[in-house]
């Protein structure tokens, strides 16, 4: 089943380096094309993708069925300032966020959280890429307190 894509959204993940064993996180999925089109690209890793919103968690994973049963793709409904690995759960080693208001500058006590939180889910080689802005390396995030 094929679905339309904006070009806005299939261009950035496109731009993603995206490789098959990756364990990728996407912040502020909405209703998760953008975690499907790169589950498709991870053979061997995985995508979580959460959203504070359940409402477009439920869109996610309704519109997601195949991708699901693939075990490559999970949502969550969580804030990205709220954040935090499951126990057992391997860190990530690519994070990326699309117009998620936590990060775009408007509040910055929560973009400072936000980006703690993403710091400590991130493996120490790990990278973030906020659209529209140069990818950021996990040691260079801001550690949460």
């Amino acid at each position: 089943m094929s679905e339309r894509v904006s070009s806005r959204i299939a261009e950035a993940v496109a731009g993603l380096p995206l490789k098959p064993h990756l364990r990728v996180l996407e912040i502020g999925c909405g209703p998760g094309v953008a975690a499907r089109l790169a589950s498709r690209q991870l053979t061997r890793g995985m995508i979580l993708a959460i959203d504070r919103s359940q409402k477009a968690i439920d869109q996610a994973c309704a519109g997601s069925t195949e991708e699901l049963a693939t075990g490559r793709l999970d949502f969550r409904c969580v804030a990205a300032e709220d954040f935090t690995l499951a126990p057992d759960e391997q860190k990530f080693d690519l994070a990326f966020a699309m117009r998620v208001g936590a990060l775009d500058g408007r509040h910055p006590e929560l973009e400072r959280q936000a980006l703690g939180r993403i710091k400590a889910a991130l493996s120490p080689e790990g990278i973030l890429i906020i659209d529209g802005a140069a990818p950021i390396a996990a040691a260079d995030l801001p550690d949460f307190s």
